[in-house]
């Protein structure tokens, strides 16, 4: 029997650690998915029949980013406690609390404590100056210490990296399922996209992200210089506001390097499979570690060769030239040059594309992740419990 669990989440937005929440939280009943604001997450959960509490963030801890300041850090302190006190009085009714962000548990953590519940941590990030202050590492890292049973991490990479920022809890490696049923062949609507664009048998790659500088657009912007038959879709939007400036600069990029022909942004898509079986190869071009590589395990389950930088969590899931294809990060040449390469050896990159997606099947399925998150679950609550004094 599976202990009542809270779940909370930070944000309304659906990025892949919310999606990986959507997939745990249908498997997990007797659940409630709590955030800190609305939007599509919150939208999705209750068309899917969930039960969300809504604990609305002031604006100052909304500004608490990942480069946050000491400065930052405090002026949001009457705004967390009051946060701190309404997710606590929530707490109580649950046996376990989840905490599915950084945000989430810089607050989820310290009122699961207020309610003498236990807390686990689901570290999506990889905690390093690529991506966090000094300051925010130190408060991750010291409150998950102080306040966090167990951290769950969704790759060896990310362990590492909480271990190299001081973080000393207990954690479990499980890696992100994917529902391989939405990938599966769509075959009366293939090819629509193509008909859109008037492609027809035109070479065409896809990029499946929300648009951020370590994402990685403009790398795949600067190989197509050197690949000019190939065309490229841009599937995804900005979602921070300091992203949007980038969103704009990859735009004029295009009209300097003269591909802007053959570059078609999207913008966010909620038909990702389907994209992905019409292009010829999935890129990803992170140009810093990927905690894990979602949108990796997505193209291997479209059954379409991947390229993926070669960093971080990815590593732990492609093997180069028998499940996938290696490019080194932030470098366009090297990208430019595996394109070329699955290009001219179609029958290979067939072959790696089919190996991949037997690999994806069994090591990334959600049965599996949600098996281990699970045991991971009881395990917490047990725990506790025997702990607990007795009366």
């Amino acid at each position: 029997m599976l202990p009542r669990t809270l779940f909370i989440d930070h944000t309304g937005s659906l990025g892949g650690a919310e999606l990986y929440l959507l997939d745990l939280v249908r498997a997990t009943p007797d659940s409630t998915v709590l955030t800190f604001e609305r939007g599509p997450l919150v939208e999705r959960l209750h068309a899917q029949g969930h039960d969300v509490r809504v604990v609305e963030a002031p604006a100052s801890v909304l500004r608490v980013q990942k480069t946050a300041t000491a400065c930052d850090a405090i002026a949001a302190i009457p705004g967390l406690t009051r946060m701190i006190a309404n997710v606590s009085r929530v707490a109580r009714d649950y046996d376990v609390v989840f905490l599915n962000s950084q945000k989430a548990m810089l607050i989820g953590a310290l009122a699961s404590w207020l309610a003498n519940r236990p807390a686990i941590w689901s570290l999506h990030d990889i905690l390093s100056n690529d991506h966090f202050s000094r300051t925010n590492r130190f408060l991750a890292t010291r409150m998950s210490n102080a306040f966090v049973d167990r951290v769950v991490v969704n790759s060896q990479a990310t362990e590492a990296a909480y271990r190299s920022s001081g973080g000393r809890r207990p954690t479990e490696v499980v890696y992100n399922g994917i529902e391989e049923h939405s990938h599966a062949s769509t075959s009366s609507q293939n090819g629509s996209i193509r008909r859109e664009l008037n492609l027809g048998d035109t070479p065409l790659v896809g990029i499946f992200s929300r648009l951020a500088p370590w994402k990685g657009q403009h790398v795949l912007i600067d190989a197509l210089a050197s690949l000019p038959t190939v065309h490229a879709l841009v599937v995804g939007d900005a979602l921070f506001p300091d992203d949007v400036a980038y969103a704009d600069e990859i735009r004029d990029r295009c009209e300097k390097r003269d591909v802007a022909d053959r570059v078609h942004f999207l913008g966010f898509r909620d038909d990702i499979p389907r994209l992905m079986q019409e292009v010829d190869a999935v890129v990803h071009a992170s140009t810093a570690p990927e905690p894990f590589g979602r949108v990796v395990v997505e193209g291997m389950l479209a059954n379409r060769p991947v390229v993926a930088s070669r960093a971080g969590g990815v590593k732990e899931i492609i093997d180069h030239r028998r499940t996938g294809y290696f490019a080194e990060p932030g470098d366009a040449q090297s990208l430019a040059s595996v394109l070329e390469q699955i290009f001219e050896n179609g029958r290979e990159s067939t072959i790696i594309a089919r190996r991949g997606r037997e690999v994806a099947r069994h090591r990334f399925s959600v049965k599996q992740m949600t098996h281990r998150l699970h045991d991971v679950l009881r395990q917490t609550h047990a725990d506790h419990a025997s702990h607990e004094p007795h009366v």
